[in-house]
Formats: C-alpha cells, sequence, structure tokens
C-alpha cells in the first residue's frame, strides 16, 4: 500500500499537470477511499495506483480541479510518507 499510494500522487501529478495536486492529497486523505484503507479493507488495500485513482473518483465522487501541480518527486514522497507513516 505505501508504494501504490505513493504511485497515485506521482500518477495524478505527472497525468493532469494543469490541475490541482495539492487539493487532490488533501480530498484523498480525507475520503472514504483512504478511511478503507486505514480499517485494513482488503478490497481497497490489494488495489494499484490506477484501480485506486479510479475507485476513489467513483466512490467519493472526486472531481480534479484546476490549479498547479506538483512536480519532481514530491508528490510520490507525500503519498508514501502518509502510508508508511500509518503503519508505524
Amino acid at each position: 500500500m505505501v508504494e501504490n499510494q505513493g504511485l497515485l500522487f506521482d500518477y495524478v501529478a505527472q497525468t493532469y499537470t494543469n490541475m490541482d495536486t495539492e487539493d487532490f492529497i488533501i480530498s484523498y486523505m480525507k475520503s472514504k477511499t483512504r478511511k478503507y484503507i486505514d480499517e485494513s479493507q482488503a478490497y481497497v488495500n490489494t488495489k494499484s495506483d490506477l484501480e485506486l485513482w479510479d475507485y476513489f473518483c467513483e466512490i467519493d465522487n472526486y472531481i480534479l480541479k484546476r490549479g498547479e501541480s506538483l512536480g519532481g518527486f514530491l508528490p510520490r514522497w507525500i503519498g508514501e510518507f502518509y502510508a508508511y507513516y500509518q503503519w508505524y
């Protein structure tokens, strides 16, 4: 899950370069999707980064907002850090 969440954050930042990565991260961390991960629900915890993206958009009705994308390694690092810290 640590790597997949990092890959998810990186995917959003690199794929949607004219969208607000920070808003995505904040929304994701407060989402039902993230809650299910925190509860160790296997169905969600076993999803790949792209599957998580689709699931998050569907379950949490998330739509990206226009804005600045985070660049470099930062999105992946944030995603991995949050996931790792939750289990540490």
